[in-house]
């Protein structure tokens, strides 16, 4: 299918052919008739992206103090990685369509293929000739409303939300400062409630279609006109509410709005405009200045968007999906016009000559839309479907690919694209002779299309039993989010293929008696887990310099963990487990790992109110090692730091930068490394995985210890819930 991109460090656009997007449960699939541009949020998107390097860091402070902070914890080759994968990839533009049903996932029962619908969301209703859409992101459109017009759903709720923020009231005198696209369309919803609107806007062509569409009288802000109708209009008294639908750098919309509105007003933001409060306007007034955050409730909410978890009605009346209905029927019944603000139908193949013109101001319009092929007025009609640790029972023999040679390069199958995948697994085997970067799988079309681009992929998909059926494949990595891991390491064994998962392997113990249940009965044991920090160079010439043991031994990890930033997918335990649940992982390996031995017991604390944990492991030798697990520390200190005692020695690592050995005959070992060469063993773990599947040799780290990781990550949950300390039966 085609979708257009953007390329956020060349600022190309394209209309760019991806692989289709699967039908996923709790959503449909929906070919689109129009889709909508926003003419203010996208051409920003758009002109940012033309910028220097140096302008994109002058327009996005907020995500520059990120990086810096990133270089802090992850060091200057990792963080470079990071972001320029991130920049020197496509992304999706668009967030308002409006199509035909044509696959309904499993759960769904509100619509059917064929029906006709609006869909919002800037991950979910893009440019693109097939997007999958979540429940609680699109509605069904009225009957006789024109697909067209009920393209401007996203929009309209955004409106509708902002007029909701404002609390009008019959007899009400309202000031819309902006006659953009958003701007016409809160006009139009003020008049429809009884509301009398003064619109303000440099441009005279915006003024006039306002005031056809409802508004008392338009004019530019600059002039002594807009002050004369609100003095006119309110008895000199003021507005009672501004909605500030304008953006810009000038701080001119905030200014007018202190000026025109009377004692105790309120101010709703809902544009992109600067906001330097002069503080004595807005405090002798007592302004009540609000925020309205796009579509409305649910937004950037992952529980609402994503799993579909309505808020009951009778605490949140309007929802993103109430207020998407909500304007569908206003215009559908004729109290908002959308069709005046229509200055523009593209066809879709000529989405990049379109964006152009609108940068260039060669094409002055408010709203533009896509048509799409095949998809015009008649798009009603229905269209075709198209805590035990679980005893390993070894298999007889590995599993290895028929017809592989020793000589042959290793062909390599991706599951999951994101992050982690294109800046620290994929950078290291697109490099790495005798590997084949073979399919790569995405549930968004877009990622599946990133990667093979950037790493050299053969094919991109989003059908996965392609690749599982596929039997040239030798080896999979599963880097999905956590919820998926287990079903998706089960089937991949089952396929006889060897398998590199990313931690965690499992979130509970049936999914992990489950993948041990497919490694039985496949017969197929080549897996690997991606716990990489007993990989890492320095750490493991310091374990060698520490030397073996004969007593018992004391391990202390600190992990600085830091805080999450709000919306991150990690926070999603519902679904996804705890935070500690999914790495944690790590750090129970690398203490495992240096103490040659599976934890016997696992004992966890945890401070309420926060995720700061305390998980003590004993050993079978009585060795003990404990995790403080915090997200409370500073940010500027070090994410990691390990000291292990036994013996009259001390070994010590800071943070993957520095490890250092000190025995009791008073010698010392020292090894430094500078911060941007911190290593934490990625490369050394995908090479012995790699050489492994080559040569049909053992597994890089035994199946029997990544099972008893696994298991003693599982019981710290079940302790943090019994207070108790947890026997891991069957650890040796």
């Amino acid at each position: 299918m085609k979708q257009v991109v953007q390329n956020y460090k060349s600022g190309e656009l394209a209309v760019l052919d991806v692989p289709a997007p699967g039908c996923k449960p709790g959503g449909v699939l929906v070919r689109t008739a129009y889709s909508l541009i926003s003419t203010g949020t996208e051409l920003m998107k758009v002109s940012e992206a033309g910028m220097s390097m140096l302008g994109k860091a002058r327009s996005r402070p907020d995500q520059v103090a990120k990086v810096m902070q990133s270089v802090a914890t992850n060091g200057v080759p990792a963080t470079y990685r990071k972001v320029m994968g991130k920049l020197d990839s496509y992304t999706p533009l668009g967030y308002s369509l409006c199509g035909v049903v044509e696959q309904v996932g499993a759960g769904i029962d509100d619509v059917a293929v064929g029906d006709v619908v609006a869909c919002a969301g800037n991950e979910h209703a893009l440019h693109a000739e097939l997007n999958w859409v979540p429940k609680n992101l699109y509605a069904r459109v009225p009957d006789g409303l024109a697909p067209r017009h009920a393209a401007f759903g996203t929009v309209g709720s955004i409106a509708l939300q902002g007029v909701r923020r404002g609390e009008p009231q019959l007899g009400d005198v309202a000031l819309v400062i902006g006659l953009g696209l958003i701007g016409q369309l809160v006009v139009q919803l003020l008049a429809a409630s009884g509301v009398r609107v003064v619109g303000a806007d440099p441009d005279p062509v915006r003024c006039e279609l306002a005031e056809r569409l409802g508004a008392a009288a338009c004019g530019d802000p600059a002039s002594a006109a807009v002050e004369a109708a609100v003095a006119e209009l309110t008895g000199g008294h003021g507005v009672d509410q501004v909605y500030l639908a304008a953006g810009g750098a000038t701080n001119q919309p905030v200014e007018l709005a202190a000026r025109l509105s009377r004692d105790r007003g309120r101010v709703v933001d809902i544009g992109k405009c600067r906001l330097d409060l002069p503080w004595n306007a807005y405090y002798e007034k007592e302004l009540d200045v609000r925020f309205s955050r796009s579509y409305g409730p649910g937004r950037y909410d992952p529980e609402y968007e994503l799993e579909g978890r309505d808020y009951p009605i009778g605490y949140v009346r309007w929802t993103e999906r109430r207020n998407l209905a909500c304007f569908l029927d206003l215009v559908a019944r004729g109290s908002v016009d959308v069709e005046p603000l229509v200055s523009h139908i593209a066809d879709f193949d000529d989405a990049v000559e379109t964006y152009q013109r609108l940068k260039d101001g060669e094409l002055k319009a408010v709203a533009v839309l896509f048509r799409y092929p095949d998809q015009v007025e008649d798009a009603g009609e229905a269209a075709a479907p198209v805590v035990a640790v679980p005893a390993v029972k070894r298999p007889g023999g590995g599993v290895s690919t028929p017809g592989r040679t020793a000589k042959s390069p290793v062909r390599l199958a991706f599951v999951g694209a994101g992050n982690y995948a294109t800046s620290m697994l994929l950078p290291h085997l697109a490099q790495r002779d005798g590997v084949e970067l073979s399919t790569v799988v995405t549930t968004t079309a877009l990622s599946a299309a990133n990667a093979q681009r950037k790493f050299g992929f053969a094919e991109a998909t989003t059908d996965l039993d392609a690749v599982l059926g596929d039997k040239s494949i030798d080896a999979v990595f599963v880097v999905t989010r956590h919820s998926s891991h287990a079903e998706l390491t089960r089937q991949a064994l089952l396929a006889g293929k060897a398998v590199f998962v990313e931690k965690p392997l499992a979130l509970t113990e049936d999914e992990l008696t489950g993948v041990l249940a497919a490694v039985e009965e496949s017969g197929n044991d080549r897996l690997q887990v991606g716990f990489n920090r007993r990989f890492a160079p320095l750490l493991q010439e310091a374990r060698k310099r520490f030397g073996a043991r004969t007593g018992p031994a004391s391990l202390r990890y600190l992990v600085n963990a830091g805080r999450l930033q709000h919306g991150s997918w990690y926070l999603q335990q519902g679904t996804e487990g705890s935070r500690f649940a999914g790495e944690g992982g790590h750090f129970i390996d690398t203490a495992s790992w240096l103490l040659d031995a599976a934890p016997a017991s696992v004992y966890a604390v945890a401070p309420s109110g926060n995720e700061d944990l305390q998980v003590v492991l004993r050993y079978p030798d009585g060795s003990t090692a404990t995790i403080s697990y915090v997200t409370t520390g500073a940010p500027g200190f070090p994410k990691e730091t390990l000291d292990l005692v036994a013996d009259g020695k001390v070994l010590r690592l800071d943070d993957f930068v520095r490890a250092s050995v000190d025995d009791a005959r008073r010698k010392r070992w020292v090894s430094s490394r500078l911060p941007k060469a911190r290593d934490k063993g990625q490369n050394a773990e995908l090479a012995a995985f790699v050489r492994a599947v080559r040569t049909g040799g053992p597994m890089p780290v035994p199946l029997e210890s990544l099972v008893a990781t696994t298991a003693a990550t599982l019981a710290v949950q079940a302790g943090l819930v019994t207070g108790v300390p947890v026997t891991l039966a069957g650890a040796r």
